[in-house]
């Protein structure tokens, strides 16, 4: 067990205090007690489910201020899964980072962003009908990112930020166990080196262009990631062999905890920890983390396939019911290859309950990869549902020496 040490350490409007512990006895026992079948089989099973679980306790003091207490199952760092869509959050901060470092350009979030073509396997973008202006934006293609976990929106935002940058400014915060070394379309690993040429434009004309970018980013791809028995090739071809995630995306449950932490409560965390975001770019992230499918206008989401609970794991996926208007999640999900995660910030308006919970599971019970054959209803969702409850019911027992106020995450919806 590790505690961070703070002494010496003072932020203004927030304290925090982090009991950093990789498995809690407590947190085991409070989500063994009257657990399922089900939820029991894979807590005894570590090594095949591969989950692993952060909840978060949050304490107001009388200013308001946050305490956090971090309970911890099965955490370990050196234990890869797949992040899947969870890369979209650093790729959104970067990319918000970056555009704020060019404002003397005159451009930002809400500028028209076009994509050229400037290498082998590239495309171009140069409309968005999904945007009321018609045109794309980074500010747009988080909304996107966020709210129904967009694959092209993070494949324009790699684009923007370069893989080098984007790779070297995670690094450079802290966030050292990450690695982002591709978009998420079928491409060599040269050609996601390679970034495309972007022209911002106002009033139909260009006033910067971005050129185009090659990474020189050195990975550590020394360890050797080998998971199942065997996978499908990309001519969907049985290979008698563990799929190879050696070069994949990479990242830590408790780095992305961190990062969450270090957007939803900045001065919980050190400044070198956070990103350089505006008001109004925290704003904007805090309503696209918990808008809802149905509560966008631009872009207008098809509710039946986007349904409440598309992006939301914790107690909300199972039967994509309806969450309750005095529910919010706060968060980022992520999926595939059998590997679901969900980071998040939950708060009750309700019953004044606010806490947050990190999860990710792996659910692959015939061992071969790439075959759309995963879990993901049968043992997954309900994984998630499950753990959620359990501890929301537990949150909405316990005393509190201090009633939170939580008017700042009531937010106007499109």
């Amino acid at each position: 067990m590790k505690k961070l040490e703070l002494t010496g350490l003072f932020f203004i409007f927030f304290t925090m205090v982090q009991a950093q512990i990789k498995n809690s006895q407590w947190l085991d026992d409070q989500l063994r007690s009257n657990a399922s079948p089900l939820l029991n089989d894979i807590l005894n099973q570590p090594d095949t489910f591969k989950y692993q679980i952060i909840y978060t306790k949050i304490d107001r003091d009388r200013k308001n201020s946050p305490k956090f207490t971090n309970f911890r199952l099965n955490v370990d760092d050196n234990s890869y899964f797949y992040p899947a869509s969870m890369v979209k959050l650093p790729t959104a901060l970067a990319a918000l980072e970056k555009i704020n470092s060019l404002k003397d350009k005159g451009i930002d979030k809400y500028t028209a962003m076009l994509t050229d073509s400037s290498y082998e396997g590239q495309t171009s973008v140069s409309t968005d009908t999904t945007a009321a202006t018609g045109l794309p934006s980074i500010d747009h293609y988080i909304k996107k990112i966020f709210v129904v976990s967009d694959n092209d929106a993070y494949n324009r935002l790699y684009e923007f930020c370069g893989q080098q940058y984007l790779n070297e400014t995670l690094w450079k915060k802290g966030y050292k166990n990450m690695r982002i070394t591709r978009r998420f379309v079928k491409m060599t690993a040269e050609e996601n080196r390679h970034t495309n040429a972007i022209r911002f434009q106002k009033d139909g004309r260009t006033i910067y262009t971005q050129e185009p970018a090659t990474s020189n980013a050195v990975f550590d791809f020394s360890r050797k990631i080998l998971i199942g028995k065997a996978h499908l090739d990309q001519d969907d071809k049985l290979v008698n062999a563990p799929y190879d995630f050696t070069a994949h995306n990479k990242a830590t449950l408790s780095d992305l905890q961190q990062m969450m932490l270090s957007v939803l409560f900045p001065g919980s965390v050190r400044k070198s920890r956070q990103f350089n975001l505006t008001e109004d770019d925290y704003k904007n992230l805090y309503r696209y983390m918990s808008e809802k499918p149905a509560e966008s206008r631009f872009p207008r989401y098809d509710t039946s396939e986007f349904f409440d609970s598309y992006t939301k794991f914790f107690f909300f996926k199972d039967g994509k019911q309806k969450i309750p208007g005095y529910i919010r999640s706060f968060n980022k999900t992520g999926w595939s290859h059998g590997f679901l995660t969900d980071v998040c910030y939950i708060v009750d308006f309700k019953n004044n309950v606010e806490f947050m919970l990190s999860a990710c599971i792996y659910v692959n019970q015939d061992q071969v990869l790439n075959d759309n054959k995963y879990e993901y209803i049968e043992t997954g969702y309900p994984f998630f549902r499950e753990v959620g409850e359990k501890i929301y019911n537990y949150e909405l027992k316990r005393k509190r020496k201090v009633v939170p106020d939580l008017s700042q995450w009531k937010l106007t919806y499109d």
